[in-house]
């Protein structure tokens, strides 16, 4: 596994051992990027990685230039890896790295008062829970105005929602066994609290 674009690109990604985590492919980060690409600044960025596991998208996002990435996965494994790969691409000043219930941590970064323009949401497909992490998302206010949260699934996953209110469903994309669900909060011109 590579990074595939950005000051990084061609660098080797290591994943977690076992089957657990099932790191995005470079096909399946490439649409999701080339969707993305043309709305965002990756400039300014930032970005929550949620069940990251060997943090591929939040990396791939740190080497097209965002300014910072939070990634949270409830696997020692996983977040051991993830600090491995910032390391070894030096990237790990412009990242955050929490062990955590994903539901836990969304809750204590409402708290903190944290904004993202790019959400990743890649919940295990035996344990799909993107809906509810989709609606604490939307309720804890965690994307800022015009931000994006992509949702990757099993193909094979009941459908996505259509969004919770103030985060709807803008596309849908089937690529391979995935499902990849885009949503973007509109962006009002203002900055709401």
């Amino acid at each position: 596994m590579r990074v595939i674009a950005g000051h990084a690109h061609g660098r080797k990604l290591k994943a977690p051992r076992g089957l657990k985590t099932r790191p995005a492919s470079a096909r399946a980060r490439q649409s999701i990027f080339s969707r993305l690409e043309t709305t965002l600044d990756f400039e300014a960025l930032r970005v929550l990685d949620l069940f990251a596991g060997s943090g591929s998208l939040g990396i791939e996002a740190l080497s097209r230039g965002a300014a910072h990435a939070t990634f949270v996965d409830s696997s020692r494994p996983a977040t051991r890896t993830i600090r491995d790969n910032l390391g070894e691409l030096n990237l790990g000043e412009r990242a955050r790295v929490l062990t955590a219930d994903v539901l836990r941590a969304s809750s204590a970064l409402v708290l903190e008062n944290e904004r993202f323009g790019l959400v990743f949401v890649d919940a295990p497909y035996a344990h799909d829970i993107s809906a509810r992490v989709l609606d604490a998302l939307a309720e804890g206010g965690l994307v800022e105005p015009g931000g994006w949260v992509v949702v990757r699934q099993s193909r094979r996953a009941p459908a996505p929602p259509e969004g919770p209110a103030g985060l709807p469903q803008f596309k849908v994309a089937v690529i391979g066994d995935h499902r990849i669900a885009f949503y973007r909060r509109p962006d009002n011109g203002a900055e709401d609290n």
